[in-house]
């Protein structure tokens, strides 16, 4: 049903792109900063009318943003800008165009004048080749470039480029992003980044609260949650031996919507908006972490919520949710620990609320060891054969523990057969002790 909705959508879309704007005038759309001075409120103008972000990270599925209720999409660089620019026009969307800054834990050095020289004039490049498009909502100048570093002459670079789009381009206002939020940041970008118009921050499971920090730190432009989304793999409980415990589905789902309301949509005096994290699938510290949607494509009952939260209501079908995951009676806070070849346990509740009929499929894989900072690229490790002992049923599993010792995680795929999944991993440890 979802599929045939999304099919329909897509081609209704595209008459839309041709007849409507493909008619709109070229060249930029004036995007604006100003604060309601009788209200107190800061508010982003598109055009001269007030734009609010209901925004996604990533450049996928873009038929699915805009009928869930998305407005505007991040890039994180100049990677097939025009197509980007093209198809988020296309479809209604403005883009957070992202520029690439150096980072030092990437081996960027900012005391080396030429290659600091070199970005700037390659920036420059960029802005003069993409200002009118009118996709263009904002230019992103950095992501997490405080991750990690010493050296804090790479806020006079962000403020050197800022200062450049600012005369190439008075059309479009400047943001930067830092991971997390803290007082030396907000301080340092004050200080040596005048020039940038508008806070970028990545949060997670500190997401709620941020408000009444902004102005703790004495910020007093308007900002934007640049990425959010489940607990970080840095911010929850881990195993004896250092596994992060990841979230369901379920629990994730919960999460975002509560994030949502108390941590993004409850401040309308400065938060001019958001960007989801992350509208697309990746490998980060698991397969499943991150991502809204599964690698198959499939949706869980996080996009559930952003539908609603975005729309104001559910979509027709709804994901199937899971709850009271168990192995060998334990949950995975309790660290459990199997010898090799023995029989496992796996229970897990699940249910439809649509009454769809559910299938599952398992996997097992190998603790990741590629793990990396501030999103960069990680390998997937190779799944471990499932050896099923006594067959399966619906939430349960017996199966044979891996012959190898070392770290493992059992994944759980539920699917709902419309295109929704909940999904699950529970981390367990193969030792002969």
């Amino acid at each position: 049903m979802k599929k045939i909705f999304l099919m329909l959508f897509s081609v209704f879309t595209l008459l839309l792109s041709t007849s409507l704007f493909s008619q709109a005038p070229e060249g930029p759309i004036k995007v604006e900063i100003k604060l309601d001075k009788e209200t107190n409120q800061w508010q982003l103008l598109r055009g001269g009318k007030p734009y609010y972000i209901n925004g996604i990270g990533g450049q996928r599925e873009l038929d699915r943003a805009v009928s869930y209720g998305a407005n505007s999409l991040r890039t994180w660089g100049a990677a097939d800008a025009i197509a980007v620019l093209d198809e988020a026009h296309s479809r209604g969307l403005t883009v957070l165009f992202g520029l690439w800054v150096g980072c030092e834990r990437q081996g960027f050095d900012y005391n080396d004048s030429k290659a600091v020289q070199a970005q700037l004039e390659h920036f420059t490049e960029v802005v003069k080749a993409y200002k009118d498009h009118p996709a263009i909502l904002m230019w992103g100048i950095g992501n997490e470039t405080d991750l990690f570093y010493t050296d804090f002459k790479v806020w006079n670079a962000i403020d050197d480029i800022a200062k450049m789009v600012k005369e190439v381009d008075p059309n479009h206002p400047t943001m930067t992003v830092t991971a997390g939020l803290d007082v030396a940041e907000v301080q340092l970008i004050q200080e040596r980044a005048p020039h940038i118009d508008v806070y970028g921050i990545n949060t997670y499971g500190g997401l709620i609260g941020i408000d009444k920090e902004m102005r703790a730190y004495g910020w007093d432009k308007p900002y934007v949650i640049t990425e959010w989304g489940p607990n970080g793999h840095w911010e929850v409980a881990k195993t004896k031996w250092g596994a992060p415990i990841e979230q369901t589905s379920s629990q994730k789902a919960a999460d975002y919507e509560r994030r949502y309301k108390l941590g993004i949509a409850i401040d309308q005096e400065m938060c001019v908006g958001s960007y989801v994290f992350l509208w697309g699938q990746k490998q980060e510290t698991t397969p499943t972490w991150y991502g809204l949607f599964l690698e198959d494509g499939s949706e869980t009952e996080v996009m559930d919520v952003l539908e609603k939260s975005w729309s104001g209501k559910y979509p027709a079908n709804r994901s199937p949710s899971v709850s009271n995951m168990t192995m060998n009676g334990k949950k995975p806070k309790e660290s459990v620990y199997v010898k090799p070849r023995q029989t496992v346990k796996f229970k897990i509740n699940s249910k439809d609320p649509d009454g769809d009929q559910l299938k599952y499929r398992w996997e097992i894989l190998p603790e990741s060891t590629d793990i990396k900072s501030g999103g960069d690229k990680e390998s997937r490790p190779e799944p471990v054969e499932v050896v099923i002992k006594d067959g399966s049923k619906a939430g349960k599993l017996n199966f044979k523990a891996p012959r190898k010792t070392g770290p493992y995680r059992l994944f759980v795929y539920i699917y709902d057969g419309n295109g929704n999944a909940a999904t699950a991993n529970f981390p367990f440890y193969v030792s002969t002790d």
